[in-house]
C-alpha cells in the first residue's frame, strides 16, 4: 500500500489513477497539485485527492510515490521544481507517451537518474481531459508499459508495478527506443491523420455541409482529434524521430494509393483494401 501518493497533474490520467487506487485500498493520502486552482478544488470535492498544494516541492514533500502526470514540455521545469526537496526513498514514475524526452527531463532536473525513478506508460484514455473526465475503470484490463533503466532500483520497480497492477492493468516491461517507435506507429500518427483530416475540411468552403452529413465512420475515426492539442503539441516535438519516420512510410503508402486510383487499378486496391481488413479484424479480434 501507498502511504502517500503525490500526483502532479490532476487530469484525466492521474485523476483515475487516484480513484482506482482508492477503490483498491492501494493508497493512504493522495496530494495533488498542478496549475489551476480551480481543477484541484474540483478533484477534492469529486474525492479524487485529499488535498492540494499549488507548489509542487510543497506536495512531493514527505510523498512515498510520486507520478508526474502533466504534459511533456512541462517535465523537465516541473522536475527541477521538485528535485531539492523529494525524499531518498520516494519513487518517481511518469505516464508520459514518448518516454526518452521524460528520461532526459529527469536526468537534466535531478543532474543524475534517481534509483527511485521507474519511467511508465498507461496505454489507455479519451478524447476528454481534465478531473472531471476520470473514472476508476479507464486502466481495467489495459496495458501499462514500463521502462526501466540500468539505474532503476529493484525496489522502485516493484512497488510501480504492484501499483498499476492495483487499478486492473496488465503491465509490461520494454526498453526506452522500443516504446517510442512502437508508440509513433500505434498512438501518435493516428492521432496526427485525425487532426490532420479534421482541420483539412474545416478549411473547406462547404464545410458546414462536410460536416452535416459526416456519418458515423467519420465520428468514429476523428474522435481522438478532441484530444488535448497541448500535450499532442508536445508528443509531436518528444517524439519527433520516430514520429518523423512513421509519417514518410504512411505518406509513401498513400502515394501508392493515389497511384492506383489514378490509374484505375482496381486489382491493387482490392489488395490493399483486403489485406487491410484481415489485419484489422484480427487485431480487433
Amino acid at each position: 500500500m501507498i502511504g502517500r501518493l503525490a500526483i502532479l497533474g490532476v487530469g484525466l490520467i492521474g485523476g483515475s489513477l487516484a480513484l482506482a487506487l482508492r477503490r483498491a485500498h492501494h493508497v493512504g493520502e493522495v496530494v495533488g497539485s498542478g496549475r489551476r486552482e480551480r481543477n484541484l478544488q474540483r478533484a477534492v470535492e469529486l474525492g479524487v485527492i485529499d488535498r492540494y498544494a499549488l507548489d509542487p516541492a510543497e506536495a512531493v514533500r514527505g510523498a512515498d510515490m510520486v507520478v508526474l502526470a502533466v504534459p511533456l514540455g512541462a517535465m523537465e521545469g516541473l522536475c527541477r521544481q521538485i528535485a531539492p526537496v523529494l525524499g531518498e526513498q520516494a519513487v518517481l514514475t511518469d505516464v508520459g507517451s514518448a518516454k526518452r524526452s521524460v528520461v532526459e527531463a529527469v536526468r537534466a532536473a535531478f543532474g543524475r537518474l534517481p534509483e527511485g525513478f521507474v519511467p511508465g506508460h498507461p496505454i489507455a484514455g479519451t478524447e476528454q481531459s481534465g478531473v472531471e473526465a476520470a473514472f476508476a475503470d479507464l486502466f481495467y484490463h489495459r496495458r501499462v508499459i514500463l521502462t526501466p533503466l540500468p539505474e532503476t532500483g529493484l525496489r522502485a520497480l516493484g512497488e510501480v508495478r504492484e501499483m498499476w497492477e492495483a487499478t486492473g492493468a496488465v503491465v509490461e516491461e520494454m526498453s526506452v527506443e522500443h516504446h517510442d517507435h512502437v508508440l509513433a506507429a500505434t498512438s501518435h500518427l493516428p492521432h496526427m491523420l485525425a487532426f490532420a483530416l479534421v482541420d483539412s475540411l474545416a478549411r473547406l468552403e462547404d464545410r458546414h455541409e462536410v460536416f452535416r452529413y459526416a456519418a458515423g465512420g467519420f465520428r468514429d475515426f476523428t474522435r481522438i482529434a478532441s484530444s488535448d492539442p497541448v500535450m499532442w503539441r508536445d508528443i509531436c516535438l518528444a517524439n519527433r524521430d520516430a514520429l518523423l519516420e512513421m509519417m514518410d512510410r504512411f505518406r509513401d503508402d498513400m502515394d501508392r494509393l493515389s497511384q492506383a486510383i489514378e490509374q484505375g487499378d482496381g486489382d491493387t486496391l482490392l489488395e490493399i483494401f483486403q489485406r487491410a481488413k484481415q489485419a484489422r479484424d484480427a487485431f480487433a479480434g
